[in-house]
């Protein structure tokens, strides 16, 4: 179907320019943990606290959001460019403490707050330009997503001479500048939904529908897996390096290995305009499925299979992302569809914290090659609980 003449073409591209900009603070701890380790003497275990405080702090916020109906009440592109200043000065704070862990733990849960005010609010201004071909622009959107959060470990890579605040100024200073090109270039859409109260009640009522209870619970198997994957892969790249006796820059490798999500993305809202969503999002549970199965022998391979290896799990683990998010809107009850999603995300990122922490134990017990077997069971679990939808000769998206 052809697109609304009435929007304009710039839309897209600058909802997708901010999602960037502003994202690229959702992993900037994680990119330069490894001067902080060295400066703050921090310990090993401190990369799963880091990451895990930036999505507790999402998933409060997501939580606060939805029950003040934030982005109903008032306009969702001047939320955003709220939350972004925020976010920015958040991030930057972290330049200003005095080798406080604690004080980076609260910053990166402050950061990651005022992110749920950024990525769902973000897609909520998407939906007001696209009554028709929103699969396929949420794809673009998630692909945002995935190359802020690879840029920060570009920019260490680019950046190995120079202090670690370097990255940290630039991101925030990056997110500032999105939540400014949202604010003014891009004025809500006249599709804008307005979502129903958040109800807690709406818990029961959601997981009652057989097909939202697949979507989700592939959802959530999905989630345990892609942001530990994110979290760790920089470790299992040092690791890999020094088994194979390879000279790698593991921050520009952990920036592709990341970004490279961003075409999965691209590619799987594409194909969802001729394939069932469900089955797209199958066959990228299944590959990722492998990947997290055959991670122990990628360890071993040579750079040239090895890396591969690394890049086609990179595209797979997030690819099936957008696809959930369009099947878990699509599914939901009508009288429920915001608090539903609301739910789901808490859930889902929930989720990512537990495994998280997991990785960060296990990474003190088990050597790096076995690390990521311990995801395999997030893709199995969503691949069998998204069954229904797979077998379901009409599907629902």
């Amino acid at each position: 179907m052809a697109e609304p003449t009435s929007r304009p073409a710039r839309i897209l591209p600058l909802i997708i320019l901010s999602q960037f900009a502003c994202t690229t603070i959702w992993f900037a701890g994680n990119a330069v943990l490894a001067d902080l380790k060295r400066d703050w003497r921090l310990s090993d275990g401190s990369l799963g606290y880091v990451t895990s405080a930036v999505q507790i702090g999402f998933i409060i916020g997501t939580l606060i959001f939805a029950i003040l109906a934030v982005a109903d009440r008032f306009s969702p592109r001047k939320v955003f460019f709220v939350c972004a200043l925020a976010g920015g000065g958040a991030s930057m704070s972290v330049t200003l403490i005095a080798e406080s862990f604690d004080g980076l733990l609260l910053l990166r849960c402050l950061t990651g707050f005022f992110l749920a005010g950024i990525y769902p609010v973000g897609m909520k201004i998407a939906t007001g330009w696209f009554a028709e071909g929103l699969g396929r622009a949420l794809g673009y959107i998630a692909g945002a997503l995935v190359l802020g959060t690879a840029l920060p470990h570009l920019l260490r890579a680019l950046g190995t001479d120079l202090p670690w605040e370097y990255v940290i100024v630039s991101v925030s200073l990056l997110a500032v500048a999105g939540g400014t090109v949202m604010l003014l270039f891009v004025p809500d859409g006249p599709h804008l939904p307005a979502a129903a109260p958040f109800n807690p009640g709406a818990l029961r009522a959601a997981f009652q529908a057989p097909g939202f209870r697949a979507s989700a619970f592939g959802y959530f198997g999905h989630m345990w897996e892609l942001y530990a994957f994110w979290a760790f892969a920089p470790l299992w790249l040092a690791a890999y390096v020094m088994h194979t006796n390879t000279s790698l820059n593991i921050p520009l490798w952990s920036f592709i290995i990341i970004a490279i999500g961003f075409f999965g993305c691209v590619i799987g809202g594409y194909l969802s305009t001729h394939f069932c969503s469900a089955k797209v999002a199958g066959v990228q549970l299944v590959i990722s499925g492998l990947c997290c199965i055959t991670s122990p022998i990628a360890f071993t391979l040579d750079p040239a299979f090895g890396l591969s290896f690394m890049l086609l799990w990179g595209i797979t683990v997030i690819g099936d992302s957008p696809q959930f998010s369009a099947l878990n809107a699509v599914t939901a009850p009508k009288a429920y569809v915001g608090s539903a999603l609301t739910i789901a995300n808490c859930i889902g990122f929930s989720i990512t914290v537990v495994s998280i922490q997991l990785l960060s134990t296990l990474a003190e017990i088990v050597g790096p090659q076995y690390l990521f077997l311990a995801l395999a069971p997030g893709p199995i679990f969503g691949l069998l609980a998204l069954r229904p939808l797979l077998q379901n000769t009409r599907c629902p998206l």
